[in-house]
């Protein structure tokens, strides 16, 4: 028997290759014989760079960069030295987990450290480099990372605009000239589950900004500053981009990347799935076991159960989910090929509980899943 072990990190509590040991120890207990197969997934956002740097046996690299509000920062990228291939995490240097809740600031937060990593992939030779946007804690539009780069923004007094998404409502010239020349060779790809446009309603600033500390009248305030810049990028560029699905990730990260870098959007399970070699992992396999912290109808929004139920389904391979929470909406699910979804909890228990116990209780919950299927035989 072969079993598929492809679960997403539990936020707060084990990284995904730890969900992914967890429950294998507990699949062991009752199907010792067994072939099992791990591979720990992600959707694009944290962990996404650990799950890859895993199943590909790559190096990661550390250096100092800008944290969101210019603190010096510790950041990881990871090298796949054979593919010229670089896999950054946007929230090793410009993630919300950076700042302590009381610190968000989603009107000064720069992305200048991610521009820092980019330079890092380009100066080891990358001519790849894939950036998974996820779990920001900014909102400017990706002009941080353009700004490490080489781009130049000035106000009316040609003084360097200050960094963060609020000071770009004093842009008067958008200077692309110092550009590094090196991002013309390099091949970029987002991995990103989010498909929201730049601006509007639907935008980075009115959909994001609140999570990352924006008062009501910030996210106003900022809506009108990302749009003055994407209207400063119109006849620099000769192109307008804000519209499009994707732009509005990560605090308009998403528009940088297209505008700037020439970046090509994929669903960052997509992206994961493809470097781990999930579908080539499913092709034979009798069981599909995935999951994530919370399971729910936002998991249909390209979250990592979701992408693998979709591998698995094109092989025929049945997908079960072990979930910390199953959400509102979570039987949805079963018709995109889930088969059957289960939460951790054997009873009552505080969520800050169930996170400290969450590695016994998917070896718990995956022995029973076990002993279940042994039943069919």
């Amino acid at each position: 028997m072969k079993i598929v072990i492809a679960p997403d990190s539990f936020k707060d509590s084990l990284s995904a290759a730890d969900v992914a040991a967890a429950i294998a120890r507990g699949l062991r207990q009752a199907l010792p014989e067994a072939a099992l197969v791990e591979r720990p997934m992600a959707d694009g956002g944290e962990g996404t760079m650990q799950a890859i740097m895993a199943a590909c046996k790559g190096e990661l690299r550390t250096v100092t960069v800008d944290g969101p509000l210019g603190d010096p920062t510790r950041a990881q990228w990871g090298w796949l030295a054979a593919e010229r291939t670089a896999i950054i995490e946007m929230a090793e240097a410009s993630g919300l987990q950076l700042l302590e809740r009381q610190h968000r600031d989603a009107c000064n937060s720069s992305t200048y450290g991610t521009g820092q990593l980019i330079a890092a992939a380009m100066d080891a030779g990358a001519r790849r480099i894939i950036l998974a946007i996820g779990g920001s804690a900014t909102n400017d539009a990706g002009t941080g990372m353009l700004r490490a780069l080489g781009l130049r923004l000035t106000d009316a007094q040609a003084a360097d605009l200050a960094r963060g998404g609020l000071a770009l409502s004093h842009l008067t010239t958008l200077d692309i000239s110092g550009l590094d020349r090196r991002l013309a060779e390099v091949q970029f790809e987002v991995a990103a589950d989010v498909d929201n446009p730049l601006c509007g309603p639907h935008g980075a600033s009115h959909i994001f900004g609140p999570q990352k500390g924006a008062t009501a009248e910030q996210v106003l305030a900022l809506d009108t500053a990302l749009g003055h810049f994407a209207d400063h990028c119109v006849p620099v560029l000769g192109h307008d981009h804000r519209d499009l699905p994707g732009c509005g990730a990560a605090g308009g990260m998403g528009f940088a990347a297209k505008a700037f870098l020439n970046a090509s959007f994929r669903p960052g399970v997509e992206v994961v799935a493809q470097l781990v070699g999930l579908a080539e992992a499913v092709i034979g396999a009798d069981l599909v076991i995935t999951g994530e912290g919370r399971f729910d109808a936002q998991t249909l929004r390209g979250k990592t159960p979701f992408g693998v139920a979709r591998i698995a389904r094109d092989a025929d391979v049945p997908v079960v989910v072990l979930a910390g929470t199953l959400g509102e909406g979570y039987q949805d699910l079963y018709a995109h090929g889930i088969d059957a979804a289960f939460s951790l909890a054997c009873g009552p228990m505080t969520l800050e509980q169930a996170c400290a116990d969450a590695s016994a209780l998917l070896s718990d919950r995956a022995r029973d899943i076990a002993l279940l299927w042994q039943l069919r035989r």
